[in-house]
C-alpha cells in the first residue's frame, strides 16, 4: 500500500523562497600555471521543495559545485546560503551541527557501517548527535522505511541486502532527521536499471510527498528526467537552466548546443 509522508516541519519553518544559494562561487584548486578552475563564479538559487538535477559532462565541475553547497569543500570565494544560514560565516564546528541537523546525504557508495543492521544504519546520525529518539521520529521512521519497502530488513546487515536495498537504508539514513536540504551524488551509480528506477522514484515522492528538496549530481539523462529542474555546467559555469526538460532538451544542453 502507498503512504504518504508527513510534511518537513523544519523546512517548513523556513521563510526564504530557495533551498540554496550560490553567489559568485569560484573554487580554485593549486596555484600558478597549475591552478584548475572548478567553479567560475557560479549564481544559482534552488527552490525549496523541488527535485534539481546538477548535470554536465566530466570535469564540469558539477560535484565541486554539490560539495560546496553542502557545506563538504569551502569555495575560493563567493559564498553560499542554505535556508538563509551564510555558511562562510560558520566555524568548523557549527558548519558540522549545520550539517548534521539540516542537511542529508546520498552517495554512490552507500556509505553503509558493515558491523550494523540496517536500521542501526539509519538510525546512527542520532547517535553522533548524542540525540535520543523521540516518539515523532520513531514514527518518522516507520513511515520512510515503509515506503521504501525495507521494513522487513531492518535487522539484516549490509551485506545481506541487494545493492538497491543498500542504497534505500542510504535515503532513510539521510531523511529521518528531517533535513532541509537532501544531497545526492550519483546515487544510482553502482545499480542495475531497476534499481536505479526504484530510487529515484523514491526521491521524486519525496519531493511530492513530502515536501523535500532534493539536488542531485548525475550524468545520466535518464536519471535527471525524474527531475523538477535541471541545471547544467560547462567549464565551471552554469551555461543552462531548464524546468521540466524533454529529453531532447536535456541532451541538447548537456552537448553543449543549449544556451
Amino acid at each position: 500500500m502507498s503512504q504518504t509522508l508527513s510534511p518537513d516541519p523544519v523546512s517548513d519553518s523556513v521563510a526564504t523562497p530557495f533551498a540554496a544559494r550560490a553567489r559568485a562561487l569560484t573554487r580554485v584548486h593549486g596555484r600558478g600555471e597549475a591552478a584548475v578552475h572548478a567553479l567560475r563564479g557560479v549564481d544559482l538559487e534552488l527552490p525549496r521543495g523541488r527535485f534539481t538535477a546538477i548535470m554536465g559532462p566530466s570535469g564540469s565541475g558539477k560535484s565541486t559545485l554539490m560539495h560546496c553547497l553542502a557545506g563538504l569543500d569551502q569555495a575560493t570565494s563567493g559564498n553560499v546560503e542554505i535556508t538563509g544560514t551564510d555558511l562562510s560565516g560558520l566555524d568548523d564546528d557549527a558548519l558540522t551541527r549545520f550539517r548534521r541537523e539540516q542537511i542529508g546525504f546520498v552517495f554512490q557508495s552507500f556509505n553503509l557501517l558493515p558491523m550494523l543492521t540496517a536500521e542501526q544504519n539509519i538510525l546512527l546520525p542520532f547517535d553522533l548527535a548524542g540525540r535520543r529518539l523521540t516518539k515523532a521520529d520513531r514514527t518518522r521512521l516507520s513511515e520512510i522505511v515503509e515506503v521504501l519497502g525495507i521494513a522487513d530488513r531492518l535487522r539484516h546487515l549490509p551485506s545481506e541486502l541487494s545493492g538497491g536495498q543498500q542504497q534505500r537504508v542510504a535515503i532513510a539514513r539521510a531523511l529521518v532527521t528531517s533535513p532541509a536540504l537532501l544531497f545526492a551524488d550519483e546515487p544510482t551509480g553502482n545499480l542495475d536499471s531497476e534499481a536505479s528506477a526504484e530510487v529515484l522514484d523514491f526521491l521524486r515522492r519525496s519531493v511530492r510527498e513530502f515536501s523535500q528538496t532534493v539536488v542531485m549530481v548525475t550524468h545520466e539523462l535518464d536519471a535527471a528526467a525524474y527531475a523538477d529542474d535541471v541545471v547544467v555546467l560547462h567549464d565551471g559555469r552554469v551555461t543552462t537552466q531548464l524546468r521540466r526538460p524533454s529529453a531532447e532538451q536535456l541532451a541538447a544542453a548537456v552537448r553543449g548546443g543549449a544556451r
